[in-house]
């Protein structure tokens, strides 16, 4: 009870902060408007949406490029050239929705109760502190994009949800810090009907841990909804006691009802990918050395897997900071897609003398904006700039049924 106490008195506390960041006027280039590759007859666009992930900056190890840290970013640990610079992107592509495929923030840390809470100093250093002035800072920065059109759909990450010290794994704390600070957004019914007169339809936002046996509650954490006829899934892939693993049977479950309902389109949106993209390779072994995400335990990767071929959806992340776009079972005939973008301002997994695979965009701020036409095409494209911030580009796009 203290803890819940805590979290709602500090959510309070720093709630103002979330007018910190000012977002710069829209703008446009060649490649916001309408494309006009991949439209018909039959098809008008019905929504536009975009995702991105890892905004959050490294004290630590920060990438080189963005030294020195300016003092803000050096406090509330954010890469705000970076995610700002993506956030004036998306709103000038006119997207209705934003998902953020999760590292918001550094965190990292325990989200307790502070041991030494008698005075300002130990409290104001405790990790759960931390945690709401970060998740206030980056609340800020989004804000804008909530005003001006684009309502922001929040993923949990592992920066979010696992504690480092504690041997990198998730805490029912750092869940309980997550909807304390981000529950406001799953979802916000008034908001989406001033934005866009609808709200969206069959919510799916409560706890089914009990499909997948997992420890903790999961309420907005994993959770799911319809909007402008397509189905958005949200899947936590970092659940205290079963880290690295997506909640394969609540999703099986979940997109067997849409599919019931009719629905054409699944996207699923979670941090860790499915399938590590290894971006190059040293005289020792490959770079990462190891796996990245849900393939750390292969059995569950390919049962998750499984589960988006069958339901033909596309799973966008992030987890790994590089951009990266695979069909990972193409030669066996699959045909989904995972769309990494985990590129939205941490710092690069690829370093600027290593030699990679791609070498054009494995350093790049990157990521991907969807249109689905009425027709039943979907048209996904990656948009990105170089760690010098040079000019926005198209890196790749692809058409879907």
């Amino acid at each position: 009870m203290q803890r819940h106490i805590l979290h709602r008195r500090l959510n309070n506390r720093f709630a103002s902060l979330c007018l910190l960041t000012a977002l710069a006027a829209p703008f446009t280039w060649a490649g916001d408007r309408e494309d006009s590759q991949g439209d018909d007859d039959s098809g008008r666009v019905i929504l536009t949406f975009s995702t991105v992930g890892d905004s959050r900056q490294d004290p630590v190890t920060p990438d080189p490029t963005t030294l020195p840290l300016s003092g803000q970013d050096s406090i509330w640990l954010q890469n705000t050239k970076g995610l700002s610079r993506i956030i004036r992107s998306v709103e000038s592509q006119q997207s209705r929705l934003f998902f953020f495929n999760g590292d918001m923030i550094m965190g990292y840390g325990n989200a307790i109760v502070p041991a030494n809470n008698t005075n300002v100093a130990g409290i104001v250093g405790s990790d759960l502190v931390k945690f709401y002035q970060q998740y206030a800072f980056w609340r800020g920065m989004v804000a804008g994009l909530m005003e001006s059109g684009t309502y922001v759909v929040p993923v949990p990450g592992n920066h979010e949800t696992q504690w480092k010290a504690g041997g990198k794994k998730a805490q029912a704390a750092n869940e309980d810090a997550w909807r304390a600070n981000m529950g406001d957004l799953i979802l916000d019914n008034t908001r989406f009907l001033n934005l866009f007169g609808e709200q969206p339809a069959n919510e799916n936002v409560g706890d089914y841990r009990a499909y997948d046996n997992l420890a903790t509650d999961q309420t907005k954490l994993s959770y799911s909804f319809d909007f402008h006829g397509s189905h958005f899934v949200i899947i936590n892939t970092d659940p205290v006691g079963k880290d690295a693993h997506a909640p394969v049977n609540w999703l099986a479950s979940d997109l067997e009802a849409a599919r019931t309902r009719g629905i054409p389109h699944s996207f699923v949106f979670g941090h860790k990918p499915a399938f590590t993209y290894y971006y190059g390779a040293t005289a020792i072994g490959p770079l990462p050395a190891t796996p990245s995400g849900l393939d750390n335990d292969p059995v569950n990767r390919d049962l998750f897997w499984n589960v988006i071929e069958q339901y033909q959806a596309t799973y966008f992340c992030g987890h790994e900071h590089i951009f990266n776009m695979s069909q990972p079972r193409l030669a066996q005939g699959g045909r989904s897609w995972q769309i990494l973008v985990g590129s939205g301002g941490s710092p690069f997994d690829a370093a600027p003398t290593d030699t990679t695979i791609n070498p054009q965009t494995d350093r790049t701020y990157a990521w991907a904006t969807v249109k689905v036409y009425a027709g039943g095409k979907v048209r996904i494209t990656a948009y990105g700039f170089d760690d010098q911030y040079g000019p926005t580009r198209v890196l790749q796009a692809v058409t879907t049924r």
